[in-house]
């Protein structure tokens, strides 16, 4: 206990910082992170969803040990809806800092949607909107939204694209690509707000999320890391992300405390919350990514914080545990 509120303490007084070159976006599918007062399947009692809530919080603040500086952008998918988002920020270690809700309900059958957090000291919002997506007829699809937020000098775009289930399925995830990649040319071609942050004429715009297929790397050969998700025993890099005027250095966050034993077909794999109806007190079946984002000509874009200090966690953070019970 006394770790804990000397840790609190630490965050209060430095979770202010950021470098003034650089942003850090976390993009993390959470799992059927559902209103435990609306979810049919009743897995969701209110203790495992506090659970849940308390080690999505200490995820991130791992991650902010790890990197020196909190996320200054958490971009979230399997989201049941705005209550959970503020329940995390109000019940867990996150109250202490500046983070706001970005989130919009979605026509997706189950009820889950995209959601994006974000630090109001280091990143000043200039406009969200969920944008729909629509099949060659025209007729809405009903499928997760693609979630816009516009900051300054930055624009977002967080994704979960449709399922592999179905016999539909490739053409709903093409549908999602295409109006993706729309997106991001339109937002691109837009002078922003500060017009010296403009690299060849484009506007800097960061695509993350899960994507429901492969997408390791842009360039070069695949990175050193197995995937963010296993499936059949096999690892699958389907979370990632696609940026224009943006230089951006990607790593799964593969903490051994997110893994499990892979019982069945051996290593590891993300230690999940649900197998079926039975709970197995994980966080999510996938990693987190994280992504160290320069903006071209980032001596022009000031993201100071208000304090000016860095944020330094690293050893405070390595006796933590991440999940209670």
């Amino acid at each position: 206990m006394k770790l804990l509120l000397c840790f609190f303490a630490a965050l209060h007084v430095f979770g202010a910082g950021a470098q003034t070159d650089s942003l850090l976006v976390v993009s993390w599918n959470v799992e059927n992170f559902l209103d435990p007062r609306t979810d049919s399947t009743g897995r969701y009692t209110f203790g495992r969803f506090r659970s849940k809530c308390n080690a999505i919080s200490k995820t991130l603040l791992l991650i902010a040990g790890r990197y020196g500086r909190l996320p200054d952008a958490v971009a979230l998918m399997e989201v049941g809806d705005r209550y959970v988002l503020e329940r995390l920020l109000r019940d867990t270690p996150l109250r202490k800092l500046d983070y706001s809700i970005i989130h919009y309900d979605s026509p997706d059958r189950r009820g889950i949607d995209c959601a994006l957090l974000y630090r109001r000291s280091t990143l000043t919002l200039l406009r969200s909107a969920p944008m729909h997506l629509y099949d060659s007829s025209g007729a809405l699809m009903r499928t997760r939204d693609i979630l816009l937020a516009e900051f300054d000098g930055l624009a977002i775009l967080v994704n979960h694209h449709p399922s592999k289930v179905g016999g539909d399925s490739e053409r709903r995830r093409a549908v999602a690509m295409s109006r993706m990649q729309a997106l991001m040319d339109s937002l691109s071609a837009t002078p922003s707000t500060k017009p010296a942050l403009n690299v060849d004429g484009r506007r800097p715009v960061l695509a993350v999320g899960d994507f429901n297929d492969d997408v390791w790397s842009h360039e070069g050969s695949r990175p050193a890391v197995e995937g963010t998700i296993k499936y059949n025993g096999a690892w699958e890099k389907i979370d990632g992300y696609f940026a224009r005027g943006l230089n951006v250095n990607e790593s799964v966050f593969s903490d051994p405390i997110l893994s499990a034993p892979d019982r069945s077909f051996g290593g590891t794999k993300p230690r999940r919350s649900f197998s079926g109806p039975r709970w197995l007190g994980g966080v999510s079946d996938h990693y987190p990514v994280v992504f160290q984002i320069v903006i071209d000509n980032a001596s022009s874009c000031s993201h100071t914080s208000r304090s000016g200090r860095r944020d330094s966690f690293v050893s405070l953070l390595r006796p933590l545990r991440l999940l209670d019970g």
